[in-house]
């Protein structure tokens, strides 16, 4: 069975820096595609940012330059460093990876980011 745990959320200043870790159990992360949304309270979830089993990062346009995705394959994690914290960042934000015929979520780690 896949799991995937998020951790590494927390609260922070504006200008603050934090770094997710996305770790999966029962599958192997460096086989597929990682990706980490959000979700703001009252907001629909939002795409940040995915990486591709090649390692090919992309970004939603309201981040880059400020997050980075990156994969540690000997942990079989993946990471969000996020920097430049705004406290428009703040949201619970979950790892998302499409394996097969079945998408996988984490139950999320919340990010406050205060002004």
């Amino acid at each position: 069975q896949v799991q995937l745990v998020e951790s590494g959320g927390g609260l922070v200043q504006s200008g603050g820096s934090l770094k997710l870790s996305c770790a999966a159990s029962g599958s192997i992360l460096s086989n597929y595609r990682v990706g980490w949304y959000r979700q703001a309270p009252g907001k629909t979830r939002e795409w940040v940012a995915a990486i591709t089993s090649g390692g090919v990062a992309r970004y939603a346009d309201f981040v880059k330059g400020r997050f980075t995705i990156s994969r540690d394959n000997a942990n079989n994690t993946v990471y969000l460093q996020m920097s430049s914290l705004k406290p428009d960042d703040t949201a619970v934000y979950f790892c998302y990876s499409p394996q097969g015929t079945s998408d996988y979520w984490g139950q999320g780690t919340q990010v406050t980011v205060s002004s």
